[in-house]
């Protein structure tokens, strides 16, 4: 009995939590229909203008003046003047190699002149009594020309062991050091000359042709350059010089611009990369934003006739920032989807609102004339 009044009580608590969980109402919720309006597109036009863009190249660095410092004697380099890494001033000593042998050289010609001037002078005076002929008188003339010049010789030799400095500049590694044996012509250090530094950088054909049939602004002969560690170089440089032959090999010739170096950052053998200022005529440009990608290639949607989108592909010729110059695909009577890419449908009848393109591109970098 006291089973059964378990179980009935149990069954009991069931039947009141279902009921609990049961709707009270037997007639279902009406479902509401929610039409989202369809938002509207942006739709401009491309801008043709003529554009300032910058083209980059890959550059070397060079010192206006970088030269070898080499030995014009052989001999045993005496004594060292400099150190690795020193400013030196123009006519500073550098290195002194053992001179014994060309001193006594010179002086040995100088005695041998001196004897040649005592024997012209008896000549001439017997010349002036015409004891002698005149053509003794030009022998005796001729050696003690000779010897002068030798003396001039062993006097050059002597000056050669004293090597200073051309011009001012930067020291390089010292590749001896003092006591050793040199040879004619051996490699003591380098020396750069770093208050200008020229920087070449190579310039395929078509865009040089592109270059030189304009007439440049002394504007666009500047130029600008990004170092090796992505830093734009403070002092702006000049093109200056551009070579008289192209690489068959590259399709390229060298162009040359010249930078002020007042800090010395700049170092000989350095690289970079030249930014070059060129002029685009009657570009067409279109907004980058307006684009997007299928396959690597560009497209935009046209506003074509009765307002039905299509997606045409285009071509870039040039990028700069915010901007893509098209060299194909669209022209300024286009109309492009500008805003709301993600709602346009090719095929489709576009709702849109124009702007026109000077609005448009107000607040995208553009760099025009």
């Amino acid at each position: 009995m006291e089973l059964l009044n378990i179980i009935t009580w149990k069954s009991f608590m069931y039947a009141g939590l279902l009921a609990s969980i049961v709707p009270s109402g037997c007639h279902p919720h009406k479902e509401e229909t929610h039409h989202a309006e369809k938002s509207k597109l942006v739709v401009t036009r491309p801008l043709k203008r003529d554009t300032v863009v910058n083209r980059e190249y890959v550059c070397q660095i060079h010192s206006c003046q970088n030269i070898e410092v080499r030995a014009l004697e052989r001999g045993y380099l005496e004594a060292t003047f400099v150190k690795e890494g020193q400013h030196v001033k123009a006519g500073d000593p550098m290195f002194k190699i053992q001179p014994l042998v060309y001193q006594a050289e010179l002086k040995s010609a100088e005695a041998e002149s001196q004897a040649a001037k005592v024997e012209y002078d008896n000549t001439k005076q017997l010349a002036d009594s015409d004891v002698v002929s005149d053509t003794e008188l030009a022998i005796s003339k001729a050696k003690l020309e000779k010897t002068l010049a030798e003396v001039n010789l062993a006097q050059t030799h002597l000056n050669f062991t004293d090597i200073k400095a051309p011009f001012p500049g930067l020291m390089d590694r010292l590749h001896v050091r003092q006591g050793s044996l040199l040879e004619e012509g051996e490699l003591l250090t380098t020396l750069s000359d770093n208050s200008e530094m020229w920087v070449y950088y190579n310039v395929p054909e078509a865009e040089y042709l592109d270059y030189a049939s304009q007439d440049q602004p002394e504007d666009r002969k500047a130029v600008s350059l990004v170092m090796a560690n992505g830093e734009v170089f403070k002092e702006k440089g000049r093109l200056n010089v551009i070579e008289a032959e192209f690489n068959s090999a590259t399709g390229t010739i060298p162009f040359r611009a010249d930078f002020p170096n007042p800090d010395g950052l700049l170092r000989h053998g350095g690289t970079g990369n030249i930014q070059m200022k060129k002029l685009v005529k009657g570009a067409v440009l279109v907004p980058q934003k307006a684009t997007f990608e299928i396959l690597d290639h560009h497209y935009v949607f046209v506003v074509g006739k009765d307002d039905v989108l299509t997606q045409q592909r285009i071509h870039i010729s040039e990028e700069i920032e915010d901007l893509f110059i098209v060299s194909k695909g669209v022209t300024a009577e286009d109309k492009i989807v500008l805003e709301g890419l993600q709602q346009a449908k090719s095929g489709e009848k576009a709702e849109y609102e124009f702007e026109e393109p000077e609005e448009a591109f107000k607040h995208l970098k553009l760099k025009a004339e």
